[in-house]
């Protein structure tokens, strides 16, 4: 089995989830904007921020680049202007880690292209992240797992088969791999999440961290990822749903970031130890709710208990559990017992198979 150790971080199949806050470019190509939005991460508890980084002019085609992009979103008359309106500077980038390092939270980014992961490698950041539209893109996966860096592999719009080429590709060049269920969509719906193919990654690849890249605008989708095995959690995140830009609308708020690495932190503890047994803190609430056997009315001693004779009350602070009840039905007493007495086991004639001799 081959941990995940990121900026120092390990991280594990079965242990506590690695939380990462993906801004993308929810910066809008502004830094400043950027060091908002790593701070607020850190202070909701996050692992790691994520930025993306592209080479606009070898990433697409002239014709694309050049196409006209009028719409609600666009920062450019052109696509390729509204892309490096969005794009961050290698100063930038440099800026942006001596400052999460003091904020002490991991950066690191999705790379598009190999001049993208050249860059971030110089710069030293301490992993990478290939997005699903790159998963059949093999020549890029070789380039980025050679760089030595732990590699987090989403996998959205993939087949197995898809997946599988990819790890095989990646593995013999970098063991350092976190496969990442995902659907790309953005946002996501409920019912395409598909959520139980963590498991198929985690028994197919059983040596693996395997996690959940999740485009679903709540948090509870992500708790149940984690509970089917997902130990890295990434969500996208914005300060404003209103900002410009489409993923800003389903990325969650600071609040819902917070709640949701407070949540994470939780589970493993809620999920206790498996062992059914009485809490110190249920003795109070079960005795006042619980019931304990007593005389229906008063019973004379040599009376044959029937029916309706004992019966069970609030409160359990003593006296026989309700399940004794039939076991003294057709005994005698041997003493006379008030109403709603507490019932012993002494008040009745021996038996030949004793109260209190059979396990609840």
């Amino acid at each position: 089995m081959t941990d995940l150790v990121v900026d120092g971080r390990r991280i594990t199949r079965d242990g506590p989830a690695y939380v990462v806050a993906e801004i993308g470019h929810n910066h809008q190509g502004d830094i400043e904007k950027a060091k908002q939005l790593i701070r607020a991460a850190r202070e909701c508890g996050v692992d790691a921020v994520k930025l993306q980084k592209r080479d606009n002019r070898t990433l697409y085609t002239r014709e694309l680049y050049e196409s006209p992009y009028d719409n609600e979103h666009s920062f450019g008359a052109t696509y390729g202007e509204h892309r490096e309106a969005l794009e961050l500077s290698a100063a930038d980038w440099l800026e942006l880690r001596e400052f999460s390092r003091e904020e002490g939270v991991t950066l690191f980014g999705t790379v598009f292209d190999e001049a993208s992961a050249d860059l971030l490698a110089e710069l030293d950041l301490p992993a990478f992240k290939i997005a699903s539209a790159d998963l059949v893109n093999t020549p890029l996966l070789r380039h980025v797992a050679a760089l030595g860096k732990p590699v987090f592999l989403s996998t959205g719009g993939g087949t197995l088969t898809d997946v599988e080429r990819a790890v095989e590709t990646i593995l013999p060049l970098n063991e350092r791999l976190c496969v990442l269920q995902c659907t790309a969509a953005y946002p996501c719906e409920v019912d395409e999440l598909n959520l139980r193919v963590i498991e198929t990654y985690r028994n197919r690849f059983p040596d693996l961290v395997v996690g959940l890249s999740d485009h679903q605008s709540g948090i509870t989708m992500a708790v149940v990822g984690y509970l089917l095995g997902a130990r890295v959690i990434e969500k996208h995140f914005t300060l404003n749903h209103a900002w410009k830009g489409s993923d800003h609308a389903f990325s969650l708020m600071p609040e819902g970031l917070r709640r949701l690495v407070r949540d994470l932190q939780r589970v493993p503890t809620a999920l206790g130890d498996g062992t059914k047994q009485q809490l110190e803190r249920e003795a109070r609430p079960l005795e006042k709710m619980g019931k304990k056997l007593v005389a229906a009315r008063d019973l004379p001693a040599g009376h044959v208990v029937g029916p309706g004779d004992i019966v069970a009350r609030s409160p359990a602070d003593g006296g026989l559990p309700p399940y004794e009840l039939d076991v003294l039905l057709g005994r005698a007493l041997v003493r006379p017992l008030a109403a709603e007495q507490d019932v012993a086991v002494t008040d009745f004639e021996p038996a030949s198979s004793p109260v209190g001799a059979r396990e609840a």
